[in-house]
């Protein structure tokens, strides 16, 4: 099959050890980001299989009715930023693995690094030094503070336990069945939104961006934080309606934030307000970017890409597709 791989920024994808699954394949990598359809479109010409690097290129249909030799998309976790139902129209396979029961180590720990980084003000601090000066103030320390998880899942659980290995309270508030575990896996539960706001030091966002979260943190949210708390966002810009965290910022509610994704990206705004205030550490989506993570998660991209080439695909969710092209297949014979 005719592979293409896009928005490999570093060229890391050859070097995996799990590359060795397209072994036979004609894989074309590129390493710089595209969005023009019409550039996209001759790049991706003669391609069979597509493999996308979680959300940084959106799939629409103007694209897809230039590719009429791709056959499948893979990639993994969710897919905003795929027309599912315009890929179905044409007859496109997307398998995308949501793998259960594996966090996201990685983004769990960046967003650890982004914690500590805050509270002890550590790239403010370094940038003192570089300059020529000494210590700039005086940071907080995370024992005994409230650490909030909004959003109860895998990696929200995972960022819970390292709350409590540095003695933090931890407080939740997520979906109903969530906060029934989280209340099993041994903590509190807010009575309400409006308290877990209130309460919590430290506010760490961890939920999928699907319809019904899409703005789930308004700015009325945002104001009955602490001046002294910390909001922290490691999942998704488009949680937080557009614009309410700059203006609550501005505001002194909360009185930092840490974030890795913004509503646009890649974000290459250098007059950004979040990269121009000096409560705020931005890093330009980290999470998940590890070489570690990377064979995880290109091990399931590659194989769908080995399953669809067998004939058996796997983590389709399309399966209207498949049910499409086996009646095909049987009216053809029967004719």
């Amino acid at each position: 099959m005719k592979i293409t791989v896009l928005d490999d920024y570093h060229d890391t994808v050859r070097t995996l050890v799990c590359f060795k699954k397209l072994a036979g394949h004609d894989v074309t990598i590129w390493n710089d980001h595209v969005q023009d359809i019409g550039a996209l479109a001759e790049r991706l010409k003669d391609t069979e299989a597509l493999v996308l690097i979680r959300e940084r290129t959106h799939i629409r249909a103007p694209l897809l009715e230039k590719l009429p030799k791709l056959k499948l998309i893979s990639q993994r976790s969710v897919y905003p930023h795929i027309d599912v139902n315009a890929c179905t129209d044409r007859g496109v396979v997307v398998s995308s693995s949501q793998h259960p029961g594996t966090p996201s180590y990685a983004t769990a720990e960046l967003t650890w690094g982004l914690i500590l980084s805050a509270f002890r003000q550590i790239p403010q601090q370094m940038a003192s030094l570089q300059a020529g000066n000494w210590q700039i103030g005086v940071g907080t320390t995370l024992r005994n503070k409230t650490l909030g998880i909004f959003g109860y899942g895998r990696i929200g659980a995972a960022v819970a336990s390292y709350g409590r290995a540095f003695g933090m309270n931890v407080v939740v508030w997520a979906r109903p069945n969530s906060m029934l575990r989280a209340k099993a896996e041994g903590h509190l539960v807010a009575p309400s939104k409006l308290s877990f706001f209130e309460r919590c030091d430290v506010l760490s966002l961890h939920m999928r961006l699907v319809d019904a979260t899409r703005g789930i943190v308004t700015a009325d949210d945002l104001r009955h934080m602490k001046p002294t708390a910390l909001l922290v966002n490691t999942s998704r810009a488009q949680l937080i309606v557009r614009d309410a965290l700059v203006e609550a910022l501005r505001a002194g509610r909360p009185g930092m934030a840490a974030v890795d994704v913004y509503e646009d990206e890649p974000m290459r705004d250098t007059a950004h307000p979040l990269l121009n205030m000096p409560n705020v550490i931005c890093t330009p989506h980290l999470g998940y970017v590890t070489r570690d993570e990377y064979e995880i998660q290109f091990t399931d991209i590659f194989d769908q890409i080995v399953a669809f080439d067998r004939g058996s695909p796997i983590n389709v969710v399309n399966p209207d597709v498949i049910t499409s092209a086996v009646q095909s297949l049987l009216q053809s014979a029967e004719s």
